[in-house]
């Protein structure tokens, strides 16, 4: 499974829409989580809204919350996306198995057989693969919450490291340019919490939100992941059978 969680205290205000930037992302099976931050300032009716309007086009959550509750936030959202995910596939296969005339979803079933759906959602909710890739804003009204940034990604690697299977989170910031280009990958996948250790001192901070653009740029990411994943199963399935042909002959 697939997410982008975005962390900002602002409003996009270079290149194309993060809204549809976040489409695009659902359409390649990216969910897109926003958690909009305040310190002792306010986001805004504005980019109350986009936070809102780019998590829903995204698929996912959002949330507005002080640095203080940022670490559970991101938790809580990273885990409910995971059950939101699962959860759909598991309808879409029981309106397949059962029909239009059956139940649709979990909640349609009787009590017994929704007991052990349940709990298969669960088990997949801890097994299931999961990438996630956090998008921080980095224009200058974020400076004095970085700390609390830095912290909150900690403590979602712990709880992430807690699950059962493979998990994993890379980290952009944005903008990536004096110009307000993109975003930057400043720590590749990783399970490793040493990697984040004093991430955030070397950051340059910049005036420019452009959320859309940072957006488009970790699709490409993911998009170069997915390739390149599918090129190394390629390859160890050629050699498999080449194995398979010498051993035969």
């Amino acid at each position: 499974m697939k997410q982008m969680l975005i962390i900002t205290d602002g409003c996009s205000n270079v290149g194309p829409s993060p809204v549809t930037a976040a489409a695009q992302a659902l359409q390649q099976g990216i969910t897109v989580n926003v958690a909009g931050v305040i310190d002792y300032g306010t986001i805004g009716e504005w980019g109350s809204r986009e936070i809102e309007d780019i998590a829903k086009a995204g698929g996912g959550f959002s949330r507005i919350v002080g640095t203080r509750q940022l670490a559970h936030t991101m938790q809580m959202m990273t885990r409910k996306t995971v059950v939101q995910t699962i959860q759909h596939a598991v309808n879409k296969e029981l309106k397949n198995i059962l029909g239009t005339g059956g139940a649709g979803t979990i909640e349609e079933l009787p009590p017994d057989d929704r007991a052990r759906v349940v709990e298969v959602v669960d088990e997949l909710t801890e097994t299931s693969e999961l990438d996630v890739a956090l998008v921080i804003d980095a224009s200058a009204s974020m400076k004095p919450k970085l700390p609390a940034v830095e912290e909150a990604i900690r403590d979602l690697m712990l709880s992430l490291q807690a699950r059962t299977g493979p998990s994993r989170i890379a980290v952009f910031h944005f903008p990536g340019s004096p110009y307000g280009d993109g975003a930057v990958c400043d720590v590749e996948w990783t399970d490793d919490l040493g990697k984040i250790k004093s991430l955030f001192g070397r950051l340059p901070m910049r005036g420019a939100t452009p959320t859309g653009p940072a957006i488009l740029e970790v699709i490409d990411y993911f998009r170069y992941v997915t390739l390149e994943k599918e090129q190394r199963l390629a390859e160890t399935y050629g050699k498999g059978e080449r194995i398979s042909g010498d051993y035969v002959v």
